[in-house]
């Protein structure tokens, strides 16, 4: 081995011995950088000349400078980012929800029915009754509408909060296509674009707060993104992602779609995936039961209501249903008769009394209405074809002496007395009349629209075993607190709230266990993810006088060896 061999050795190890003080250098400058991975210097040992019969060997070399991750445990990180997050979104959403339905205190929705009612059975020792019950109705009804107004706009608010995170997620999708496309670029054969690598994976973590995602390395170094099964970015291609809505019967989808083609994609996790979870879920649940509870409030007060009467009798009325013209002549079971097959409570077959009375004689008439819905045509098999019509009921009433009964131009049933004839309504069986709003106490079908009717005359009496009994139609609605309501599940109405506003509760205790224990898994990946790839300074430091001293060694060696030539200079 000559002493030029020497030399070279020696200069491979400076060369070596500066790198790699830059690179410790490096790290401790971005120690505190957000998003950093630490590097570290590949060396290996450079083979000796063939010629060389020792085969020493020709020094050292730095094959790779490369960042130190372990991409399993990164990719375990970016999910449990999404699952952070995710839980995080459902935990705030039915915080807000709970403080909505605002169950356990005063101004509670169990709260206000239970004052309702207990105004309908406290009604006979009111001294202004009609006034009491009507103002506790509209109270009732307002605090229904503007619970109803507030779950809508917190749905507004998640949906908001969807889009604008989706074109958030959009812009970052688009980022990592250009990085990929830089990478490719400036990459030449094991050389690594380390920050742009670590800005990518920076774009990758906040792209996992926002969706679930999972990311494949090509053999080039390019990120392909998958949402799911489906490919979002591809090399240096951006699919795009946006958010599609579709309303069917009035319900209205919020939906992820490929921006390319359209197609479907399943977004579980991040805020996106929890916020869009919770829309579905906590929320149109909240909506679906008030609106439910809503319709049978109606439905059920206005049932009783209908056939009460007070001991004057009534001289009109007028129903609330507006019907329109082409749905009048339509049997009220027939799918094709939009007034009523939209309406989320239904008439039955039974029918109604109608009692006329001549208030000069005396004497009165109970007549009978027949309402067929039973879907059985006169052959016996499936079909509405002589099911009862509204222009059947109205045509029967107007048959009825003392009486008169019309369309309002809007499609309104409309009652009249003839002169010194006062009428009212017993035993119901269909509930015809309630879907009609003849003699209602309530409007509206849902939570959105329930109201008082306007300038009601509340109806506290009743006909019982052809005696009117002046305070039993109140306490059958005041009773009507306690009563099963099938459209409610087999449940009292207070029930029915009371079961939904602690499944809601115990959702919230649910979703802030699953929030609580995400954080702690994310924490403790970071963690892992911090000792792997992160910096310590300790560890640098030393690197720092491991390299000092190799480079010192190195730069000894070459002053001994210009000792060597000099020493074989003078012998010549």
């Amino acid at each position: 081995m000559s002493l030029n061999s020497t030399l070279q050795i020696a200069n491979s190890s400076l060369i070596a011995s500066q790198i790699g003080l830059q690179i410790a250098s490096n790290n401790l400058a971005n120690a505190a950088t957000p998003g950093y991975t630490r590097q570290i210097a590949m060396l290996e040992a450079l083979r000796g000349r063939t010629t060389d019969p020792h085969m020493i060997g020709a020094g050292v070399a730095v094959a790779q400078v490369r960042r130190q991750i372990d991409q399993a445990l990164q990719e375990r990180l970016w999910n449990g980012v999404s699952e952070q997050h995710a839980s995080a979104e459902k935990l705030n959403v039915f915080y807000q929800l709970e403080a909505i339905i605002g169950e356990g205190t005063q101004y509670s929705t169990s709260s206000q029915l239970s004052s309702f009612f207990n105004a309908w059975s406290e009604a006979t020792t009111l001294l202004d009754t009609q006034s009491t019950l009507i103002n506790q109705g509209k109270t009732l009804t307002g605090f229904i509408r503007n619970m109803r107004s507030e779950l809508m706009s917190q749905r507004r608010q998640v949906e908001d909060q969807i889009d604008a995170q989706t074109n958030r997620a959009n812009a970052l999708l688009q980022e990592i296509a250009d990085i990929n496309r830089t990478v490719s670029e400036r990459e030449v054969g094991q050389a690594q674009a380390s920050a742009l690598r670590d800005r990518r994976d920076q774009i990758v973590t906040e792209l996992a707060q926002l969706m679930d995602i999972t990311v494949n390395e090509n053999p080039e170094g390019l990120y392909d993104v998958f949402i799911g099964s489906t490919p979002i970015v591809l090399g240096t291609r951006n699919r795009g992602v946006e958010i599609d809505r579709e309303t069917v019967d009035g319900v209205t989808s919020v939906q992820p779609r490929l921006k390319d083609n359209g197609a479907p994609l399943r977004v579980k996790g991040g805020s996106i995936g929890g916020l869009l979870a919770s829309r579905a879920g906590a929320i149109d649940a909240t909506i679906e039961k008030l609106d439910n509870l809503a319709s049978q409030l109606i439905f059920e007060i206005n049932k009783l209501h209908s056939t009460g009467t007070n001991a004057n009798g009534l001289t009109s009325s007028k129903g609330t249903l507006a019907i329109a013209s082409a749905d009048r002549n339509l049997p009220i079971s027939d799918p094709n008769n939009a007034t009523f097959a939209r309406l989320p409570f239904k008439a039955k077959t039974g029918g109604f009394y109608v009692e006329v009375r001549n208030e000069a004689t005396g004497s009165s008439d109970r007549v009978w209405i027949e309402v067929d819905l039973d879907g059985i045509d006169a052959n016996g098999q499936p079909g509405t074809g002589d099911d009862t019509t509204p222009e059947d009921i109205r045509a029967a009433i107007d048959a009825i002496q003392g009486l008169t009964a019309t369309f309002t131009p809007d499609g309104r049933l409309d009652i009249q007395g003839s002169p010194g004839f006062t009428f009212s309504f017993d035993e119901d069986s269909s509930g015809v009349l309630a879907v009609m709003g003849v003699n209602s106490f309530f409007t509206g079908s849902t939570a959105q629209d329930i109201n008082v009717r306007d300038g009601v005359e509340v109806m506290l009496g009743r006909i019982v075993d052809g005696k009117f009994v002046e305070n039993a139609n109140a306490l059958r609605i005041g009773a009507l607190a306690e009563q099963a309501i099938s459209g409610l599940g087999g449940q009292t109405i207070g029930k029915f709230w009371s079961l939904h506003a602690q499944d809601v509760a115990t959702q919230t205790s649910s979703a802030r266990v699953n929030a609580e224990a995400s954080m702690i898994v994310r924490e403790s990946l970071e963690a892992q993810r911090a000792s792997v790839s992160g910096v310590s300074i300790d560890e640098e430091s030393m690197n720092l006088l491991t390299y000092q001293r190799q480079y010192q060694a190195a730069a000894q060696v070459v002053q001994i060896t210009q000792s060597m030539f000099d020493t074989l200079l003078s012998l010549v």
